[in-house]
């Protein structure tokens, strides 16, 4: 069997509608847990109306946030997968059907950066990035709409053989530099090495991994802590209202390079919007998160 367009139409579709109204369950648990030990009482209180808003768009199935963003996907196809149909093109039709069924009606975020004309459509959306998987049978798509708080505050520089005190000073001020905007508390990528647009690549892939999953190399994931409670200690805090938590997370990923180094900056808010479905060659389809 053949993995159909119409399947894949109605998965991305159905995977953009999902990440808009509800968050994903480790953002919840961060929430949660931060709201618990959060030492600003205000913001506390702004944790719990985070946690309320969260769980009364999910019970109402209205958007938790009125920036649904734009429509960006990350999707590792299988060495062993066959397509009966367009990929990309269903990808589009999809977007397109959503924004002529869903309710509430999308925003027209979509914006032409030559013109700032704003719609539904527009050069190279959806966005879209492949890799592939050796050995595995299946598509497996992840979809992350990037709003405007977000995605506005990220950043790369590029170094020549720096330090890791150089490469953590840049994160730090790139995410200072940032303060409230990308409503906190965010999740944070980054991405070390490669070229200029691998990095990037890097850094958003870093926002997607669960909150709570520490890279596998013990010197990356010591970063990652160090990182972590530089940023706590700037006193952003919840949407800008100060405390201890203006990350939930920061994840690094690094690959092998030349001399001169990429360092990327990504921001995921605190929705963290990011949900998953593996369509497989039969036509199973395995929503994950």
């Amino acid at each position: 069997m053949a993995i159909s367009s119409e399947l894949i139409k109605s998965v991305t579709a159905e995977l953009y509608e999902r990440s808009l109204r509800k968050i994903p369950l480790d953002a919840m648990d961060a929430l949660v847990g931060a709201a618990q030990v959060e030492s600003n009482e205000t913001a506390r209180h702004t944790l719990r109306i985070m946690i309320k808003s969260a769980e009364e768009a999910e019970k109402t199935g209205q958007f938790v946030c009125s920036d649904s963003g734009v429509p960006v996907y990350f999707i590792r196809v299988g060495t062993q997968v066959q397509f009966s149909g367009h990929v990309r093109e269903a990808i589009a039709q999809g977007f397109d059907q959503l924004v002529s069924t869903i309710q509430p009606p999308l925003l027209p975020h979509i914006t032409n950066p030559l013109t700032l004309e704003r719609g539904y459509k527009g050069a190279g959306m959806p966005l879209v990035t492949f890799d592939m998987v050796d050995g595995s049978d299946c598509m497996d798509i992840t979809c992350s709409p990037k709003a405007l708080g977000s995605g506005r505050w990220a950043a790369l520089e590029i170094f020549s053989f720096p330090d890791l005190r150089t490469i953590e000073k840049y994160v730090l001020d790139v995410v200072a530099r940032a303060g409230s905007q990308p409503c906190p508390p965010v999740v944070v990528g980054v991405g070390i090495g490669g070229s200029f647009d691998y990095a990037a690549k890097l850094a958003k892939e870093a926002t997607l991994r669960p909150i709570g999953e520490h890279h596998t190399e013990s010197m990356v994931a010591d970063m990652e802590k160090r990182l972590l409670a530089g940023i706590n200690m700037m006193g952003f805090g919840p949407m800008g209202t100060g405390g201890d938590f203006t990350a939930s997370a920061v994840h690094v990923n690094y690959a092998a390079g030349h001399g001169f180094t990429p360092v990327a900056v990504a921001f995921n808010c605190w929705i963290n919007r990011r949900t998953r479905a593996r369509i497989f060659n039969d036509g199973r389809v395995e929503f994950l998160e």
